[in-house]
């Protein structure tokens, strides 16, 4: 931070994002790396995303003619074994009907796919492996020839969806189907069909990047990108979800190119406008990876009427699944376009009351995703104008900040100390701090936030350390009269900085014994 203001130099910001990350520039953790962060990052807070990674088809497509399976006609408590040979036998029988002729032979190869995929849908534990073993895989790719019936493609593609879903040498399996798979994604496709094969390549594209590779050097993409433009909302809904899995990074070629097709933007606006909250869910996780990854995307995107529509679906909605893909999204578009904080998110709008009164639900959830996504997009926007530091320091949002900083976990507590340290810092541009600035300062520490951010200078964390020290040299230097040391001193401040004395990372090391001489030298406590 530079001495004389509130201020803090953006030095490490690029040119679109500056005036955004005040504070966070300074720790070299910007709004771009930290939207590709939340793009690839594995975690244990993002289980719910792990969870829609790959996914078994137990029941059948709607549109479909099968019967739906009931719940009591699960093989649960089949013996392994017995459930291993009954599918060895089954892929024989596959075996010996793709040489069936005449009368019946079609009949016949549709009750041994039935056979073989109710195997593979209706087990707790499907015997996928035993299916690969016996010669599962070319026999199905023989069976999605062109010119089959839409049935017989159907029950295939729905036996490699589910083969699909199993561990990742499983789904390698699948590499000499993806031609196919992808082919029978085209528009001389029905329905039924190309919603199959794209849950099969979702569930293919969620395994890993280099599969992911596979998929958009074959041209899965562009027909995938189409069947989202579907009216029928299960295969919209199928193929956003397999478009997020396969445009998901780290390489940001794939979200560049998607949203450069005609009609995806449009398509993504139509699918949020409408109630079906799987639907919803689906696209906004598109959304979240395109916002991560491509700057053109971001651009487009809070350009049009998207912003509106994640914000009315925060405030409305209740349903988990789909709020956290929707804050995650807003989290980015604000990280990512100064145009979405300036433009946008103007002060007295109704559209920036309604993101700041969605912010501070999610705040206030039980959900920790919840609370650090919100504490995020709360950050970025507090990194912003003065005015947007005045609204979110006269919000229900305070308080709800002030408390997370003291006793939420440590990655909401870091989230928290962001918001509220970029409450007392002067955009870039201004040279002397107003009132305001100091108000909020005074403010903050008043409010107990010392303690909090001086936890933060004693974890092990750096980045957290380092924004630690930054606020206390805030509160040193811009506490009035003189009184920030004194404060300091009192939570055991100087403590806690000296702990860096003799520290590995020179930047800290630096920073924090500059502190401790500058503020507790020779003349500390000497009127």
């Amino acid at each position: 931070m530079a001495d004389g203001s509130a201020s803090a130099s953006p030095s490490s910001a690029s040119p679109h994002q500056h005036h955004r990350d005040a504070i966070k520039s300074s720790v070299h953790n910007s709004a771009s790396s930290r939207r590709r962060e939340h793009a690839i990052a594995v975690g244990k807070e993002r289980r719910e995303a792990l969870m829609r990674a790959k996914r078994v088809c137990r029941a059948p497509l709607s549109g479909s003619d099968e019967t739906v399976v009931e719940e009591g006609d699960m093989v649960i408590d089949e013996e392994k074994a017995d459930l291993e040979a009954r599918t060895a036998q089954a892929v024989e029988e596959l075996k010996s009907a793709l040489s069936t002729q005449g009368k019946g032979a079609q009949k016949k190869k549709i009750e041994v796919l039935r056979a073989l995929r109710r195997l593979l849908s209706q087990s707790e534990v499907p015997p996928v492996e035993a299916a690969i073993k016996a010669g599962a895989i070319p026999l199905l790719v023989q069976y999605l020839s062109f010119g089959s019936s839409d049935e017989q493609l159907l029950e295939a593609a729905w036996c490699l969806t589910n083969i699909a879903a199993g561990e990742p040498e499983e789904t390698k399996s699948l590499l000499p189907a993806l031609p196919l798979l992808i082919a029978h994604l085209g528009e001389k496709s029905s329905t039924l069909v190309a919603e199959q094969c794209a849950w099969a390549i979702g569930n293919v594209a969620g395994e890993g990047a280099d599969l992911r590779s596979k998929l958009l050097a074959q041209g899965a993409l562009w027909p995938l990108a189409r069947l989202m433009l579907s009216n029928k909302g299960s295969t919209a809904r199928t193929a956003a979800w397999a478009l997020s899995n396969l445009i998901k990074g780290p390489d940001p070629k794939a979200a560049n190119e998607l949203i450069s097709i005609d009609g995806v933007l449009n398509a993504i606006i139509r699918n949020l406008e409408k109630a079906d909250e799987e639907l919803a869910t689906e696209v906004a996780w598109v959304v979240v990876y395109l916002s991560a990854l491509s700057e053109k995307a971001t651009s487009l995107i809070v350009r049009s009427s998207v912003p509106q529509l994640l914000i009315g679906r925060l405030l409305a909605s209740e349903n988990l699944q789909l709020l956290i893909p929707v804050l995650r999204s807003l989290g980015n578009l604000v990280a990512g376009d100064g145009y979405m904080v300036d433009s946008v998110l103007t002060v007295g709008s109704s559209i920036t009351d309604q993101a700041l009164s969605s912010l501070t639900k999610c705040l206030k959830s039980d959900n920790r995703v919840l609370k650090k996504e919100a504490s995020w997009a709360m950050s970025n926007i507090a990194a912003g104008s003065f005015e947007h530091k005045k609204l979110i320091f006269a919000s229900e949002a305070m308080p709800l900040l002030m408390h997370l900083l003291t006793t939420a976990q440590f990655d909401i507590r870091r989230e928290a100390a962001y918001t509220l340290g970029n409450l007392c810092v002067v955009p870039a541009g201004n040279a002397v701090p107003p009132n305001i600035i100091v108000d909020h300062l005074v403010a903050i520490v008043n409010g107990g936030a010392l303690p909090g951010f001086i936890n933060l200078v004693r974890s092990a964390d750096i980045e957290s350390a380092r924004l630690g020290l930054q606020f206390l040299e805030l509160a040193m230097r811009g506490y009035p009269n003189g009184q920030g040391p004194q404060l300091v001193e009192r939570e055991d401040g100087i403590d806690a900085m000296e702990r860096f004395q003799f520290h590995e990372n020179e930047l800290m090391r630096n920073m924090a014994n500059g502190l401790v001489d500058k503020y507790f030298g020779e003349d500390y406590g000497l009127d």
